[in-house]
């Protein structure tokens, strides 16, 4: 069953609220997962996508939702987690209707969810969305807003590359590195152009034959491979995942041959413990809600009315907190994934418990 089935989101665990929307006109079915308003509204993105079941969307909204809590925690912004996601696909349902129904039930929220773009939304469906509501980020420039986040996500990335490249093999940069792109989307066609200004080598792969086409067209010395299992077994030093999540699995990192991985891709690691498992191999994993923080920087800093040269900025020291983290976790002897937990947990805790006092 669902609720669509009650039972459904009977496995979120911490979340403060999860709500389930449907607008059975427009054939709307979306879900808004709030982890933790903590640190103030919680901000995060909106997935358009086609899962396979009820239960698989509700995963998703979970889990992108504590994510979301974590890097908001760890790019230094006074907002919360959450997530939502509209269970279908977009190509057949997204209408003007559809959104501004998903609009309706976000303002409902009084404020408690910013949201934004994410897989399968665009700014323009931000615009759309921000006609029933004022809690909305993400939106173009002509409307004020900061445009496309994949900019700053795609920066940001790159920063976090470069320290973990650094922590590698002593310096902070990918020249003559062979660096590999798993997806060609919105963040990973930003990333090939930093890289390429780098010096580094670049091979990627995507399931989508545009994506393959625009490459072929605006980048020919990028090698390009059939398809990740392709890529992730050749001779590579850094991997990038920048498509969906669960990258780093049971499958793949036992033939994963980078020493450095750090990419755009929320929730890489499949299940708990394959960090484990990568630090046994000796990969180094920047964790990817550090690492793909930009996005979310750039449409908080829409909030207070954006600043682009700012946003630019508070992305680039991502380099700085990837490397606070990867020496954390040299010190206290843990993989990176769990030393970026803690320090986030540690952040919302104590900056939390502040708002406990009255003023």
């Amino acid at each position: 069953m669902g609720v669509f089935s009650a039972e459904a989101a009977s496995d979120h665990q911490g979340h403060e609220q999860v709500v389930f929307c449907a607008d059975k006109q427009t054939g709307l079915r979306a879900i808004i997962g709030i982890y933790s308003t903590a640190l103030g509204p919680a901000l995060g993105g909106t997935r358009f996508y086609p899962y396979p079941s009820e239960a698989d969307a509700i995963h998703d909204v979970l889990e992108l939702s504590r994510g979301m809590a974590y890097k908001n925690a760890l790019a230094g912004l006074d907002l919360g987690g959450g997530k939502a996601v509209i269970w279908g696909d977009p190509d057949q349902l997204k209408t003007e209707p559809l959104l501004r129904a998903y609009g309706r039930f976000v303002q409902s929220l009084g404020g408690r969810y910013y949201t934004a773009c994410d897989v399968g939304t665009y700014v323009a469906d931000m615009d759309v969305i921000a006609a029933e509501t004022r809690f909305v980020t993400g939106r173009s420039v002509e409307y004020g807003g900061a445009g496309d986040s994949s900019v700053l996500t795609a920066w940001g990335v790159y920063q976090g590359m470069r320290a973990a490249v650094e922590r590698v093999w002593g310096t902070p940069s990918v020249r003559g590195r062979r660096v590999g792109i798993a997806g060609l989307g919105k963040v990973g066609r930003y990333l090939v152009g930093h890289l390429l200004d780098d010096g580094a080598n670049v091979v990627a792969a995507d399931v989508n034959p545009k994506a393959l086409t625009w490459a072929r067209e605006k980048y020919p010395q990028v090698d390009l491979v059939p398809d990740t299992m392709t890529l992730i077994t050749s001779d590579i030093d850094v991997y990038a995942p920048c498509a969906l999540g669960g990258a780093l699995n049971d499958k793949t990192v036992p033939v994963l041959r980078a020493k450095v991985i750090a990419g755009a891709a929320n929730n890489q690691l499949a299940h708990p413990g394959i960090e484990k498992t990568l630090a046994e191999r000796g990969i180094l994993y920047a964790p990817d809600y550090v690492v793909n923080a930009g996005g979310v920087i750039q449409v908080a800093d829409e909030i207070s009315g954006f600043n682009f040269e700012r946003a630019k900025l508070r992305a680039t020291r991502i380099y700085d907190t990837t490397w606070q983290i990867l020496t954390q976790a040299d010190t206290e002897g843990v993989p990176p994934a769990v030393a970026a937990d803690r320090r986030a947990e540690r952040r919302i805790a104590e900056v939390g418990r502040l708002r406990q006092i009255l003023v």
